[in-house]
């Protein structure tokens, strides 16, 4: 098996004109600024996707972003095990701004929009309160607690995430029906 391929935030501005950006991120991070020219399907739609993913692979280099290179990573692996060759790029969005280049922001984004990241870090956060502030009414809460941490350590061992994944199926995370659809006649145009 061949590993995906890495540009980092400097290669992936100089051939950015020749290539297709997938970002695989949620709608609403997408909505807060995204590489200019980047088409939005989310990682959990990539397999609704890879045909014409597959396609656009043949006109032309895919670049598979994300906030951090962790999600992009995951979904280069996965085009990668269906026979499609792509790269990452290095420490995502986050490192595109680093950088020194300027994200595109959406007319009419209104939404406020939090990152997964930071999704993860608040929901972590409230369910470990609250398991320590019930757990002086009832011990069994602190379960909840130390279920937290084990994910946590989990997630930093295996470079994964359930609390996102999990996190990514609320309402406010999923694409539009309409939009996703919009996005792959996009790459079919591409």
């Amino acid at each position: 098996m061949t590993h995906p391929r890495t540009l980092d935030a400097h290669q992936a501005h100089s051939r950015l004109h020749e290539l297709i950006v997938l970002d695989v991120r949620t709608p609403s991070e997408y909505a807060t600024g995204h590489i200019p020219g980047a088409l939005n399907i989310p990682l959990d739609h990539l397999t609704r996707a890879l045909p014409d993913i597959r396609k656009a692979a043949d006109r032309g280099d895919i670049l598979v972003v994300c906030a951090s290179g962790t999600r992009s990573e995951n979904a280069c692996k996965s085009l990668t095990d269906a026979g499609i060759t792509t790269a990452t790029l290095i420490g995502g969005t986050t490192a595109w701004t680093d950088g020194g280049h300027t994200l595109h922001h959406p007319e009419g984004a209104t939404r406020t929009s939090w990152s997964m990241e930071r999704q993860v870090r608040f929901t972590a956060g409230a369910v470990v309160l609250t398991g320590l502030a019930l757990g002086r009414l009832r011990p069994a809460f602190r379960l909840a607690s130390a279920g937290i941490a084990g994910g946590l350590v989990f997630s930093a061992l295996t470079n994964t995430c359930g609390m996102a994944a999990l996190l990514a199926k609320l309402p406010h995370n999923r694409p539009d029906q309409g939009d996703l659809d919009a996005t792959l006649a996009a790459l079919r145009d591409h």
